[in-house]
């Protein structure tokens, strides 16, 4: 694509967009009688039109059926998390019977590491990328602690090089080899949620079952942002988030995906609860524990309704678009800002993107490292009505950070994406 930097061009973008419908779907906060630019879905989503009606529908399910609503009704609770296998499989490159969704990311990624993470006096190395995000690095760290081992010598971080803000796969998998013998497991962000880096998925987990490692993934960052075929690149496990760029509310829902090499293991050591519980003697209420085949087998308790009926709304966007038509214009409108943060840089500004140049490594996001004056530049933007995010980093400077953006191919614009970069290069 050979941009052009014009208000009109970004415009004829939009009007050849196959997609520009979708922007209708969503409800965008106000700013002073216009919709903001909204470039924070890689925190929260947008919220979907038809969530009320959906939940609204549930609420008269409750009101209506009371607890029979669990087997009457158009879709009845009990079977509810299957209602969102198909297409939560869709958006992974899974099985059906690989996906399940349940509980809260964090929930579930504790509960994938009871079962893949099973270290031994020789074999106890987890390998991660460093500067995950916080909340995996808590529950690596806990998990670890949990089985005897000290963080400091169990946990091996991966860093970029000297001078460098981004990984290269060569290093993560050198690193892989050079501690092979004493990994357990394998276990990276799909995208890092600082730098925008989308990671070599299939290479990593090639490198870690060479060395005799479970391998498994945190994808909040990459579910709903970038292609994911988690069943051919044989990744052990995988969790997500379903608020971010899956606009399914805060708090919403997590995906889990187990290969279904484990799935059907009924000897794989996990944490169980009734739900996860064979289905045809579920209600026996019978001691010993028979686990359904599958992902679904890792269930703790009955579907939240109320957010799984948020989570479908947009689980049937997604499918009715396809993740392979939504990468497509992720990467014209991520090359349209980017190009546009160049064309501003030779003009004089000086906005440093960190994020990958190339398109196959990153999904959405642009991560513009700041100055001391970033926080400032934050604030003007958000009081101009654009909603983006900011993240502390001391590593850069006093006071310095990033301006994290994130053009999502489902509600934004080129003209956006214009206007946007308009607002940064203002005098502030």
């Amino acid at each position: 694509m050979q941009y052009e930097n014009s208000l009109t061009f970004a415009q004829q973008l939009d009007q050849q967009d196959p997609l520009k419908s979708y922007r209708e779907k969503f409800h965008f906060p106000q700013h002073n009688g216009k919709d903001v630019i909204y470039l924070c879905g890689n925190s929260l989503g947008l919220q979907p039109k038809s969530v009320k009606n959906a939940l609204l529908a549930e609420l008269e399910q409750w009101k209506t059926y009371g607890v029979e609503g669990h087997f009457k009704g158009e879709m009845p609770w009990m079977y509810y998390h299957k209602f969102l296998t198909q297409q939560s499989a869709n958006l992974v490159g899974a099985k059906p019977e690989e996906v399940v969704v349940m509980n809260t990311l964090t929930t579930n990624l504790h509960l994938m590491m009871v079962s893949f993470y099973r270290p031994t006096k020789d074999r106890f190395k987890i390998i991660m990328e460093g500067g995950a995000f916080p909340s995996d690095q808590y529950a690596l760290e806990t998990q670890v602690r949990f089985h005897g081992f000290d963080p400091e010598s169990a946990i091996v971080e991966v860093h970029p090089r000297e001078g460098e803000t981004t990984l290269r796969t060569e290093d993560i998998l050198e690193v892989i080899k050079t501690h092979s013998d004493q990994t357990a497991l394998v276990m990276f962000g799909g995208v890092n949620y600082f730098t925008g880096q989308w990671y070599d998925l299939k290479a990593i987990a090639e490198a870690g079952h060479a060395a005799g490692a479970n391998v498994g993934f945190d994808l909040a960052h990459a579910a709903g942002n970038v292609v994911l075929k988690l069943h051919d690149w044989n990744i052990d496990f995988a969790v997500w988030c379903s608020y971010k760029y899956l606009n399914s509310g805060p708090g919403g829902p997590s995906g889990a995906f187990v290969h279904e090499r484990h799935g059907n293991n009924p000897e794989l050591p996990r944490f169980a609860g009734w739900w996860g519980h064979d289905e045809d003697s579920r209600f026996l209420m019978k001691k010993g524990f028979i686990p359904m085949k599958g992902a679904a087998g890792w269930q703790l308790s009955n579907a939240q309704i109320f957010s799984f009926a948020a989570h479908k709304v947009s689980l049937d966007i997604f499918d009715e678009v396809g993740m392979e038509a939504l990468r497509i214009k992720s990467e014209l409108l991520t090359g349209f800002m980017e190009f546009l943060i160049n064309e501003a840089n030779q003009s004089g500004y000086s906005f440093n993107i960190i994020t990958p140049k190339n398109a196959k490594d990153r999904g959405c996001q642009l991560s513009i490292i700041t100055d001391e004056s970033g926080k400032e530049l934050f604030n003007f933007l958000t009081e101009n009505g654009v909603i983006a995010d900011w993240r502390e980093d001391n590593l850069y400077g006093k006071n310095a950070g990033v301006i994290r953006v994130a053009s999502v191919p489902l509600y934004n614009s080129f003209e956006d994406v214009f206007n946007f970069v308009e607002m940064l290069k203002k005098d502030i």
